[in-house]
C-alpha cells in the first residue's frame, strides 16, 4: 500500500530523519514512537505530501488517498455542524450555496432574467446531481450518530460544542472522505477519559489502515498492531502493541550487546596475538594472516544507549499531619453551571489521588480552589492545621511561566543565592543545555516549557503536590521518569491527568468528580475500572429487573379491568 525506503530530511538546524524504512499494509494500525523531536510530525507530513524528504523514496499508487487528522482540529466556529461537514463536498458545497441564492434573485428579476435565472437553476441541479449532492447530505445524516451526535446537532453551531466533539467533527469530516489511509497526529491530546475510549472503540472498528503519533502508552497498547520506532534518525519496526514493543526491545538490545561483548572479546585475542607475532621470524605469515581475517570482519554495533532523558526526585519536605486537605459541603458554581454541590472529601498524608471526570466537570477548578486561588460559593475547603506545604502545577505553562524569561533567569530569580554553575546543573537534568538556557521561554517548545516548570517546582520542597495534567506535551521517556519521581515521593499528591497510563502508575486512590459529587475508589486505576464495570453491571440487571416488574404490573392492571 505504502513504503518509506531509505527516507531522510535536513533542515537549517541539523538532521531529523537519517534512514527511515517502513511500510502500511492493509489493516495496519501502526504506532510511530519516539522522543520529542524524533522526526515523527515530520514523517506523517512527508507521507501527506506536505513536506518533501531531503533523500529517498516513497512507494505508493498514484490513487492512494490519504487523509491527515493534525493536533489543531480544523473546524469554523461559526458554522453550523451541518456546514461544517458538508465542507468536504468542496464543489458540491459550492453548488449547493449557488443553488439557494437563485430562487431569491428569482424573487426580483425582470422577465428577462428570470429566463435566465431558470436556465442557471437547471444548470446548477444537474451539476448537483452528477457530483451526487442530493445523496451527500443523507450521508452526513448517517456519519452524524457514528460520531455520536443526534441529528438535531446538525443545526448547532460548532462554537457549542468543547474541543472532544470537534474532534470528533475532524475525524468525521476525514472519513466522509473515504480515505485509503489514516494518518493521526496526536489524536488524544486534551480529551477526557470518555471521549478517548469512545475514539478507540471508534477507530477499532475501522478498517482503514492508519498510521498513529501519540503519547498515550495505553491508546498505542489497544490500537496499534505495529510500532515503528525512530531513534537518531533511524527506524525500526516491531511487531505487536506498545508493551509488545518494549519487550521486544529490551530483548533485542539484550542479545545485541551479548553478541557485541562476545565479538569484542574474540577481537581482542586476535589482535593481542597479531600484535605479538608480526615482528616474529617464525610466525609473522600467521600474524599478517590473521590481520587481514580481522579486517574482513563484519563488526557489531554496540546497541544504542537509552536516549538521554530527564533524571529528578522531587526534594524532601519536611513531614506533614496526618490531615492534609478536608472539603467540607463544598457548593461551587462556574457561571450558571454547578460544579459540586455540598461535596465532601478528606485527604490524608501519602495519598495519591487521580481526580477523573469529563471536560468541564471542574476538576481544574478544585485544584485552584485548594491552592485558594478561588474562593468556593459555599462550604470550605482548607489545608491541614500541621506543616502542609503545597507545590503546584499549573496546566497551562504559558500562563504559569514568565515568556520574557531566559530559561536561566527563570531558575535564577527564584534562587538568587545560586550562582550560574548551580544553575546550569539543575537545568541539565532537565536537559537545557549550552545556548539553550539563554532562549526566551516564549521561545520554547510545549515540552520544553513543562520541563522547565518541573524544574522550578524542584526549587521550593513541598509536601503536597498539586499536579494539573503534569503529562501534556512531555514525551514517553519523559512520563516515565515523572511517574519514577512521584512513586518515591513521600508526601501528599493529587493529580489531575487524562494519560491513563500515568494514573494507572502513580494513583493510589481514585477520585471521580460525577453529578457534582465525589465518589472515592480506594484503590488504583484498575481497581477503579473493575468498580465501574461492576455498577453498569448492577444497574444493567436493575433495569432489567424494572423493566419486568412494569411489565408484570400492567399486566394484572389489566387482568383486573
Amino acid at each position: 500500500m505504502l513504503r518509506l525506503e531509505h527516507i531522510s530530511k535536513i533542515y537549517p538546524t541539523g538532521e531529523v530523519l537519517k534512514d527511515i524504512n517502513w511500510e502500511v499494509k492493509p489493516g495496519d494500525r501502526i504506532g510511530l514512537v519516539g522522543v520529542n523531536g524524533a522526526g515523527k510530525s515530520t514523517q506523517l507530513k512527508i507521507i501527506s505530501g506536505e513536506m518533501e524528504p531531503t533523500s529517498g523514496v516513497i512507494i505508493r499508487p498514484n490513487s492512494l488517498h490519504i487523509a491527515y487528522l493534525n493536533q489543531e482540529f480544523e473546524v469554523d466556529p461559526t458554522r453550523t455542524v451541518r456546514e461544517e461537514f458538508w465542507t468536504v463536498f468542496k464543489e458540491a458545497n459550492e453548488v449547493q450555496l449557488s443553488l439557494a441564492h437563485v430562487p431569491q434573485e428569482m424573487e426580483t428579476a425582470s422577465p428577462e432574467e428570470l429566463d435566465r435565472l431558470i436556465d442557471k437553476l437547471d444548470r446548477l441541479q444537474r451539476k448537483f446531481e452528477a457530483l451526487d449532492g442530493y445523496n451527500l447530505d443523507a450521508r452526513i445524516g448517517k456519519i452524524l450518530p457514528e460520531m455520536g451526535f443526534v441529528l438535531e446537532d446538525g443545526d448547532r453551531l460548532v462554537s457549542a460544542f468543547s474541543g472532544g466533539w470537534q474532534m470528533r467533527m475532524s475525524l468525521g469530516k476525514i472519513l466522509l472522505q473515504k480515505p485509503d489511509l489514516l494518518l493521526l497526529d496526536e489524536p488524544t491530546n486534551h480529551l477526557d477519559l470518555e471521549t478517548i475510549e469512545w475514539l478507540e472503540n471508534y477507530l477499532r472498528g475501522l478498517v482503514t489502515p492508519m498510521v498513529i503519533v501519540s503519547h498515550d502508552r495505553e491508546f498505542l497498547d489497544r490500537l496499534c498492531t505495529q510500532i515503528v520506532e525512530t531513534e537518531r534518525g533511524v527506524s525500526s519496526t516491531y511487531l505487536g502493541n506498545y508493551s509488545a514493543y518494549l519487550e521486544q526491545k529490551a530483548e533485542s538490545q539484550s542479545a545485541q550487546l551479548s553478541a557485541y561483548e562476545r565479538q569484542q572479546k574474540e577481537l581482542e585475542k586476535q589482535q593481542t596475538f597479531v600484535d605479538r607475532f608480526r615482528a616474529s621470524a617464525t610466525r609473522s605469515t600467521q600474524a599478517k594472516s590473521r590481520e587481514k581475517q580481522l579486517d574482513k570482519i563484519e563488526r557489531i554495533e554496540a546497541p544504542i544507549a537509552g536516549v538521554r532523558t530527564l533524571h529528578f526526585r522531587f526534594p524532601p519536605a519536611p513531614r506533614s499531619g496526618r490531615e492534609v486537605v478536608e472539603i467540607k459541603d463544598l457548593t461551587h458554581l462556574y457561571g450558571d453551571k454547578i460544579l459540586f454541590l455540598a461535596a465532601n472529601l478528606l485527604i490524608e498524608r501519602g495519598d495519591r489521588i487521580a481526580f477523573l471526570g469529563p471536560n468541564g466537570a471542574g476538576k481544574s477548578t478544585l485544584l485552584r480552589v485548594i491552592m485558594g486561588m478561588e474562593q468556593p460559593t459555599e462550604g470550605s475547603v482548607q489545608l491541614g492545621d500541621h506543616n502542609v506545604i503545597p507545590g503546584y502545577f499549573e496546566q497551562n505553562q504559558a500562563e504559569a511561566l514568565d515568556l520574557k524569561k531566559t530559561v536561566m533567569e527563570t531558575i535564577h530569580d527564584e534562587v538568587p543565592d545560586w550562582d550560574n554553575q548551580e544553575v546550569r546543573t539543575l537545568l541539565g537534568r532537565f536537559l537545557f543545555t549550552g545556548d539553550t538556557v539563554f532562549k526566551a521561554v516564549g521561545a520554547l517548545s510545549g515540552g520544553e516549557k513543562a520541563r522547565l516548570a518541573l524544574a522550578k517546582m524542584l526549587l521550593r520542597p513541598a509536601n503536597l503536590l498539586i499536579l494539573d495534567e503534569p503529562t501534556n506535551h512531555l514525551d514517553i521517556p519523559a512520563k516515565e521518569m515523572l511517574e519514577e519521581a512521584l512513586k518515591n515521593y513521600d508526601g501528599t499528591a493529587i493529580v489531575v491527568s487524562h494519560d491513563r497510563y500515568f494514573i494507572s502508575q502513580v494513583a493510589n486512590k481514585i477520585v471521580e468528580i460525577r453529578d457534582g459529587e465525589f465518589r472515592v475508589y480506594l484503590g488504583d486505576y484498575h481497581y477503579y475500572l473493575q468498580k465501574i464495570a461492576e455498577e453498569k453491571e448492577q444497574a444493567k440487571l436493575a433495569a432489567i429487573a424494572a423493566e419486568k416488574a412494569a411489565k408484570k404490573a400492567a399486566k394484572a392492571s389489566s387482568k383486573k379491568k
